[in-house]
């Protein structure tokens, strides 16, 4: 499947993407205390802290390897990665020894029903044309067996956003309900509000939200 923001992505914009946010694990980890008021370390702790060491995990467009480094550290040894851009994945590989980390795409996840015990995002429902959103949602619901979890920009409804010069390439919106609303068997077990403190990026929030299927 080829869509427009895939091109976008795939290309030098996403590269450039890539190099502008791929830092060591500590700097990262202070972006969050400087946005939030509390670190990505913390906030995975919180909804993840009852969750055994050894679920099966997947994230999809995990980009460099920010998120599934931090969740490595924090005891989840069973974590793989998908991701897009090639040049992200490469990336990836060489930084997360241990860790999988596959290129490919989150529309057409490579991986058999209900391989996972969680699937998530952080930051990447946000660039899928909401014509496309219930795509990459039925992959992942697909391929975990049980837990949804995402991080995203939130608003109450599909709002586009401007990105760098660039229109649709981005939106914000109530992504955990979306889901929800697609799939009637999964039921919302947490979800938090993390507004934004820094004086220039006041009045936006995003949201963490961890589903389950109803079996």
């Amino acid at each position: 499947m080829r869509t427009q923001q895939i091109e976008f992505w795939s290309g030098e914009f996403g590269r450039n993407y890539t190099d502008r946010n791929t830092t060591d694990y500590e700097a990262w980890n202070r972006h969050y205390i400087e946005k939030y008021g509390i670190s990505r370390f913390d906030m995975n702790h919180e909804f993840l802290l009852d969750f055994p060491k050894n679920l099966r995990i997947l994230e999809v467009g995990c980009n460099t390897g920010q998120q599934i480094i931090a969740l490595h550290q924090q005891g989840f040894k069973n974590v793989t990665g998908i991701e897009l851009q090639f040049y992200a994945a490469k990336w990836a590989r060489d930084r997360v020894r241990g860790i999988a980390v596959i290129q490919g795409s989150g529309f057409e996840i490579p991986f058999k029903t209900g391989s996972f015990d969680l699937v998530f995002t952080s930051g990447v429902l946000i660039h899928i044309a909401p014509d496309n959103l219930p795509i990459i949602m039925e992959e992942m619901y697909r391929c975990t067996s049980r837990f949804i979890w995402g991080f995203e920009y939130y608003s109450d409804g599909l709002t586009e956003i401007n990105y760098r010069g660039n229109t649709g390439f981005l939106w914000k919106g109530d992504y955990a309900s979306m889901f929800m609303e697609t799939f009637p068997n999964l039921t919302l077990t947490k979800k938090r509000f993390y507004p934004y403190i820094n004086d220039d990026e006041l009045g936006n929030v995003d949201c963490m939200y961890l589903m389950e299927k109803r079996t």
